[in-house]
């Protein structure tokens, strides 16, 4: 459950497990971002497929749309905001519940403490992983050569009024100087 997201994600190899061929995924073009910093993803492609929620005596099934992602997993699918609008689904996170109407009353789904615990170590796990991973230092090196040049960012400051250069340590050699404003009390 993902009441931030925009998408239904799934991941190619829940979509294997399933046995479901690759060959049914329509072709997509447009990426989503926020899966990995500062970078776009593209998925695989889009599938439809109907997900029901519920038992025998009370159930209900909706057509829903994913986005297939070749990325490692921790889950099978997230579910986002266009999976509760189409069951008009109510996640409650404390209770780590999700509710709807059914046909014969209100569907309840939910999981356990001790099951939300180990799903979050083994995310933390897979994020562990990445953090480690070649490819994280290739990103970060990317974003070091575009982020701005912090020296050059602060000599080209220029103090609007009232202010002087002060030697940072007199008794040094270096030289280091800083601006202060002459209109600030001695306080």
């Amino acid at each position: 459950m993902d009441k931030d997201s925009g998408l239904n994600i799934m991941y190619a190899k829940t979509l294997d497990e399933m046995g479901i061929d690759r060959t049914n995924l329509c072709p997509i073009r447009a990426p989503f971002h926020s899966i990995i910093p500062g970078r776009q993803a593209m998925p695989l492609g889009q599938i439809d497929l109907p997900i029901t929620f519920g038992d025998r005596s009370n159930y209900r099934t909706e057509t829903l749309t994913f986005d297939v992602v070749g990325f490692p997993r921790t889950f099978h699918a997230i579910l986002g905001c266009p999976s509760y609008a189409k069951f008009m689904a109510v996640p409650n996170y404390t209770y780590l519940k999700l509710k709807m109407s059914g046909p014969r009353g209100v569907i309840t789904i939910g999981t356990s403490f001790h099951r939300a615990y180990e799903c979050e170590v083994k995310c933390y796990g897979h994020a562990t992983a990445v953090i480690a991973s070649e490819e994280l230092v290739t990103l970060r090196e990317e974003v070091v050569e575009e982020a701005p040049n912090a020296k050059k960012s602060s000599e080209s400051f220029k103090s609007a009024k009232g202010s002087k250069e002060v030697l940072v340590d007199p008794s040094s050699s270096e030289g280091k100087k800083v601006l202060i404003g002459t209109a600030l009390s001695s306080e």
